[in-house]
């Protein structure tokens, strides 16, 4: 392989950038639900919260796709995409646990 050519490695980022935006969105919608059902403020607004951040991963993983159909070289994502996947990460994981607390279902 040449130095030039990068391989499936941006392909297969762009895809994971996508199945994170997925996951983070049906956890929005768990969250939601369990919220509405347990009658918890808190738990609306944080799923109100994931669905923006999922949000935010469709079309930062569409503009990822798009740069690679152009042939723009994709080097590694910018450093405030990377940690605001890792804090939308932690807050869809405290999401997660105020749901089994919460224990509507």
């Amino acid at each position: 392989m040449s130095r030039g050519d990068p391989g499936l490695q941006p392909q297969r980022t762009a895809l994971a950038w996508s199945r994170t935006s997925l996951a983070v969105l049906v956890n929005a919608l768990v969250v939601l639900r369990t919220g509405a059902q347990a009658g918890k403020t808190p738990l609306i607004v944080l799923g109100i919260l994931l669905l923006v951040a999922a949000a935010a991963g469709v079309l930062y993983s569409a503009w990822r796709r798009r740069q690679l159909l152009q042939g723009t070289p994709a080097g590694a994502p910018p450093a405030a995409a990377m940690l605001g996947a890792a804090a939308v990460t932690w807050l869809a994981c405290v999401g997660a646990l105020a749901c089994v607390v919460a224990g509507v279902g």
